[in-house]
């Protein structure tokens, strides 16, 4: 079965082998322009036409600039990538701790509008746990105000309607498989922030203390019978499962 932040740990593995590929390039064009001024190679390669040498030179120059670009670009990818990897570590080992005989946690679930992070399964209802990773300062706070998720120590705003979009496809596609209504809760997790009180209703923001709560957040519609339970956890456990080649199920 997928881990949690598992699209997180093989893009870093990935982009790991890009980085050692990009400074072994730079390396080689380091050596090449080191032994061309030890050798002195305007010498070596007298009675050449200076236009053919510039070209030459203009392309190893610009090849090395490029390589170095691609090792700086790939380097800062993968810190906000670790950042990414370890908030959604950090939110899926607390949601294992809510794991019992009826309440169930899937991770990184495809759908065709995007990646829900965690999914919880319980008979209380469906939860869908979308990580939002972002660096903060000690105190800070995160609130949801009309779809849209705000910070109090910045202007910046991250709008929700993406992860009700995920949500809704997956309600969608659960719905079709019981044959009932089945209601998809959202939960925004923001690691490191402090959550306060909640004024969108659509949406339950949740810390990495107090993931737990969420299971506190329910109607007596949303309960599911014992075999929808099985036959959504049967479902998930199928597309969640770790294939050969890392071939990725097919989005829901």
């Amino acid at each position: 079965m997928h881990e949690s932040a598992q699209r997180f740990r093989d893009e870093l593995d990935r982009m790991s082998s890009s980085q050692s590929i990009y400074l072994g390039g730079i390396l080689v064009f380091a050596m090449l322009f080191a032994a061309a001024y030890v050798l002195q190679a305007q010498t070596l390669f007298a009675g050449y036409p200076d236009w053919q040498l510039g070209l030459q030179v203009g392309f190893l120059g610009l090849t090395a600039v490029f390589a170095a670009y691609k090792l700086i670009t790939t380097v800062l990818a993968s810190r906000q990538l670790r950042l990414q990897r370890d908030a959604s570590i950090a939110i899926g080992h607390q949601l294992q701790q809510v794991t019992s005989a009826t309440t169930h946690v899937f991770h990184d679930v495809q759908t065709s509008t995007g990646v829900i992070d965690h999914v919880v399964i319980s008979r209380i209802g469906v939860y869908a746990v979308n990580v939002i990773a972002k660096r903060t300062r000690r105190g800070a706070s995160a609130r949801v105000e009309e779809n849209l998720l705000r910070f109090s120590d910045c202007e910046d705003t991250i709008s929700a309607v993406p992860l009700l979009a995920k949500n809704s496809r997956l309600a969608k596609h659960f719905t079709r498989l019981t044959n009932q209504r089945v209601r998809v809760r959202s939960i925004i997790a923001v690691p490191g922030w402090e959550t306060t009180e909640q004024l969108d209703k659509r949406h339950l923001v949740v810390n990495e203390r107090n993931v737990s709560m969420l299971l506190g957040w329910y109607d007596k519609t949303d309960y599911l019978m014992d075999d929808d339970v099985i036959t959504l956890r049967h479902d998930l456990r199928s597309r969640c499962r770790r294939r050969v080649g890392d071939q990725p199920a097919d989005a829901i």
